[in-house]
């Protein structure tokens, strides 16, 4: 989708010198983050100040989108897809800012199904999230990032959506790709997440990134292209030659349609006043936190 305007979002990334980030909603912090020198991972700390942009979701809008098209269908997503770009495109404590935008499902195949349970045992408002592994603690291996604390599995909204999941109506969880964290933040759907994976599922996840530009999918998709071609002159007049090239057609298709929805580079702004500033409203907001990011 394009938008115009704000060309400074109410939701935004922010950056100071030294690998210091902190996503701002408004004028509050709702989250602080110092990148390890050495690209192994991320310190983190949520203020509990964030609230979703969109506004909650009516049990009779989710069995309606149900009625409509079969849940988990590429028209029911495309129907939730639509919901949510107009919610976004409303709020004026959203990510969104000018430029092209993707909202869609996860084409990249960035979530790993073993990482699903270590949300609900380990969720702490201060973290890490390892992105390599290397000697870091197994359950800082996470996929998405909420940005307040999840609510128990029988907190009242919660049970409410677990409700939904059984009956196979629950909207999907709504995120966003930030890319110096690594990693997607539940931008709204904390509740539904909690409610799917207590019931032993997983929940549907659209994906929020800004869209990667034209030439650098035409770019990247020019050596794939060039070995499909020569893969399929090679096949000659072999008697499977028609399934091969279908074969290899679906392959490039996958290809092409990942680069596509590749998720482009966050944009940050300055945090104004720089390091001392940062560390100013870190101590603030989350007193005591103090990240080993030389390690």
């Amino acid at each position: 989708m394009r938008v115009e305007e704000p060309v400074k979002p109410g939701l935004r990334m922010e950056c100071a010198d030294g690998r210091r980030l902190v996503l701002v909603q408004g004028s509050v912090p709702v989250l602080f983050a110092r990148q390890r020198a050495t690209r192994y991972g991320v310190h983190y700390a949520r203020t509990g100040r964030y609230a979703s942009p969109l506004a909650p979701l009516r049990a009779e809008r989710a069995r309606a989108f149900a009625e409509f098209a079969e849940p988990g269908s590429e028209e029911w997503t495309a129907r939730w897809a639509a919901h949510a770009g107009t919610e976004l495109r409303a709020a004026t404590l959203g990510p969104l800012h000018e430029g092209e935008w993707r909202l869609g499902p996860d084409a990249n195949r960035w979530f790993v199904e073993a990482n699903w349970s270590k949300l609900l045992a380990h969720d702490p408002d201060r973290g890490h999230l390892t992105w390599f592994g290397y000697g870091d603690p197994v359950e800082d291996a996470r996929d998405l990032l909420p940005l307040r604390a999840l609510s128990p599995v029988d907190a009242p909204r919660v049970r409410a959506y677990r409700r939904q999941y059984r009956e196979g109506v629950l909207p999907p969880v709504f995120a966003w790709w930030i890319s110096g964290l690594n990693s997607p933040v539940v931008l709204d759907g904390h509740d539904r997440l909690t409610a799917a994976l207590a019931e032993g599922g997983r929940p549907g996840v659209l994906l929020l990134s800004r869209a990667v530009d034209a030439a650098w999918v035409a770019l990247c998709a020019a050596p794939p292209v060039r070995a499909y071609e020569e893969r399929v002159a090679a096949l000659g007049d072999r008697p499977d030659a028609a399934s091969r090239v279908a074969y290899e057609s679906r392959g490039l298709a996958d290809t092409l349609r990942s680069l596509v929805a590749s998720p482009d580079t966050t944009r940050a702004w300055p945090f104004p006043g720089g390091v001392p500033a940062w560390e100013a409203a870190a101590a603030s907001y989350v007193p005591g936190w103090s990240p080993d990011a030389d390690r």
